[in-house]
Parts: C-alpha cells; structure tokens; sequence
C-alpha cells in the first residue's frame, strides 16, 4: 500500500499550487468586485479576471483535468483527487478557472460517454474549449426529486421532434447567459419499467417554450459564482429528435453513470475547503486574545483544531479509497464507498467551518470572510446529487446483505 503521489500527480500538483498562490489567490477580492460591475452578474465567466486565470491555466496545462481518456488530462481518480482537493480551496475561483466545475464537469463526461458524434461537435467541443457553460436538468418542485424516478416532466415523440413539458428548479449554472446548452431529464414512457421510463434530452438555452423564471437563493447567497440555481419551464418546448442521449429509457442509468463521479469530485474539493477553513480558524486563534490568552490557548479551541485534523485526515483516507477502487473494479464496484464519501463529506467539513465561524466570532458570519458562503455551499452538498438520507438507506441495504451473506457462509 502506497501513500506517495506519483511522479505525474506531483508534477502536476506542484504546478497547481503555485498557480493558486501566485494567480488564484490574490485574484479572490478582484474577482467578486468585478462580477458587481458586470452588466450581467451571472455571466461569472464574463470576469476579465476569470479570463486572465483561464488563460494561465491553459498555459500550465492545468486544463480539463478532472475528465479522463483522450478529451481530458488522461489522470485517473486517484490522481485527479490531489488536485481537486487543492482547487477546492477556493472553490469559486480555482475549479472555474481549470474548466473543472460542475455542473460542466458532468455533462462533458455525459456527452463524451453517449453523445453522438454530431453531439459532440457541436456541444462537448465548446465546453471543453471553454467557450460555453451548460446545465443539468434534473431536479423538480412539485415531486421528492430524492427518488428520481419521480420526475414528471415529459418529453413525447411527435415525428422528427421531441416535445418538453414540465417544470425544474435548483438548476445550477441556469442564470448565466453563456449557458447555451441543458441536458433535461423527464419522462418518454411512464407506463415502462420504473427506471426505463426516463430519458435524456439536450435542450438550447433560446428554445421556444423554454423560459427561465427566477435565481434561488441558499440562505440569501444567490450563488451567482457558479451561474446561480434556476427555476425553469418547458411549455411544448420542441427539439429534434436527434438531440436525445442514448436510447429511449436511458435517462436514468445515464444519471447514475454522471453521479458517480460528480459525487466524489464533490468530497474531494471538499477537502480542500476544509484544510482552508482550519488555515483561518489557527489564524484568527493565534491572533485574538480573550480573557486574558490567546483564543489558540484555550482548551476548547485547541479540542476543534485537533479534533479538525482527525477528521479531515480520515475523510480525505476514505476519499482516496474510494478514488482507487473507482479506478481499479470501476464505479459499480465502488458504489458503497462513493455513499460513504457522500455521507461523510458534507456533515464533517461543515463541522469544521462551524467552528472556524465560531472563532471569528460576529466576522466568521459576515462578508469580510469566505467562512459564512463556504457553509453555504457545503450545506447544500447534503441535497447535491442525493441526499443523506437516500445514500444512507443503500449503504445500510448493502451492509445487510453483505453480513447476511457472511452468516451463510459460517
């Protein structure tokens, strides 16, 4: 068993950390004044400074590094979880600024595993170029969307053409303009199987019938970093029929196969949030004096820093596992690991960035610091891709069956 990084993995984390240091970093403040001047605040992409990063970050070669095969880097999950962990340090900036951020991410790694040739052309090409942004369409407000199959919109077959009806919020990515292309989940065959009556549809943003109505907010952050979080409607929206992914019936297990792995990039920038969150917590402990002592002095802080670092070290020991089994018997074979991460990841880094927050006192709450819009976010990853409760309900049903399994051996 290994813990070292390998030469390519060092290589390119040597190159990543330098990156933030000297471009990612002090870009931070410029970045979040100049998405205030835009004439669209949602178009982040449009930053002049998010230019600059993204052409540096070319440069480096520290481009699409999280798709593997030959319209990516070529890295596997083990090594891209060294570098995403990194990225996740500034999560609104370094991710973007690789072409590595969700919900992008996954639909390159759709497109590139069932789009048609045509499809690929026309959609995957851009995005990996950098030149457009995407969204996912999958979540919807009238129905618990934890159980995907759920889902209500329809999309019907009228001749050459599909025709969308339906509703989808929390669409991340929705509100920027340069989102030019959705990939919609709904329903071609209700009366199918429960799990072969969804389908995939890729759907352009100025479609008729296609309307974006508002921007969600996360406890009053509107997220416009990311592209923010839609609502959406579709009323008769009519595509070609050559624009579905895969076959009719696909949708579901093309969801899963895009899950996988956003699920543990997720855990893996993560990390990289919370070794930030423990920087500023040691900082502003070994700065601050109250009753008479530093905070950095006071057996309670010194019980979250150290109790901080057990569990970021475990988390990031399961991350990694999870990586290498994804890599070696594939994403099938790590399905109970890739849950474990899921359910781990979220409520232990905000146990962190709650302690950070406490320790800055009244200024971990506000805008002078990135602690309160970092919980925020990790918050969300508790719905994000499955919530706890979904994932939890499976381990537990693998679990059993594994121990039932052990019994009848014995």
């Amino acid at each position: 068993m290994q813990f070292q990084y390998d030469a390519r993995t060092e290589e390119l984390r040597e190159a990543l950390l330098d990156f933030m240091g000297t471009h990612v970093h002090p870009a931070e403040a410029a970045f979040h004044q100049q998405l205030e001047r835009l004439e669209n605040p949602w178009a982040w992409d449009s930053a002049p400074v998010m230019g600059e990063l993204r052409a540096e970050a070319c440069r480096r070669g520290l481009w699409n590094l999280f798709l593997p095969g030959e319209e990516g880097a070529g890295l596997t999950n083990l090594q891209y979880a060294a570098l995403a962990e990194i990225s996740g340090r500034s999560l609104h900036l370094a991710p973007p600024a690789m072409n590595c951020a969700a919900p992008d991410t996954g639909n390159m790694e759709v497109l590139a595993l069932v789009g048609t040739e045509q499809q690929k052309k026309q959609w995957l090409e851009p995005l990996l170029a950098g030149e457009i942004r995407s969204a996912f369409a999958m979540t919807e407000p009238a129905v618990a969307s934890s159980d995907a199959t759920n889902i209500e919109t329809s999309i019907v077959r009228d001749g050459d053409e599909y025709v969308l009806n339906g509703r989808k919020w929390w669409i991340t990515g929705a509100m920027n303009p340069n989102a030019k292309i959705f990939i919609v989940m709904g329903k071609t065959d209700p009366t199918a199987d429960r799990h072969r009556q969804q389908s995939m549809i890729l759907v352009e943003r100025d479609t008729p019938g296609f309307e974006i109505h508002r921007g969600m907010t996360v406890y009053g952050y509107d997220d416009r970093e990311h592209g923010g979080h839609a609502e959406l409607s579709f009323d008769n929206v009519r595509v070609p029929a050559a624009n579905l992914l895969g076959a009719e019936g696909d949708g579901f297990a093309i969801a899963q196969a895009r899950l996988g792995p956003g699920r543990i990039h997720h855990c893996m920038r993560a990390i990289g949030t919370a070794e930030r969150a423990i920087e500023l917590l040691c900082a502003r402990a070994d700065e601050r004096v109250a009753f008479g002592k530093p905070l950095a002095e006071q057996g309670v802080i010194r019980d979250w820093i150290a109790e901080s670092r057990v569990r970021i070290e475990q988390l990031r020991l399961l991350v990694l596992k999870t990586a290498w089994l994804m890599d070696t018997v594939g994403n099938k074979g790590a399905h109970a690991e890739i849950q474990a991460i899921k359910i781990a990841t979220p409520s232990t880094v905000e146990w962190i960035l709650d302690k950070a927050i406490q320790v800055h006192g009244a200024g971990g709450l506000s805008q002078d610091f990135p602690l309160a819009s970092m919980i925020a976010g990790i918050r969300t990853l508790r719905f994000a891709d499955g919530p706890d409760e979904v994932h939890k309900n499976a381990l537990a049903r693998v679990e059993l069956r594994r121990q039932a399994g052990s019994r009848t051996k014995h």
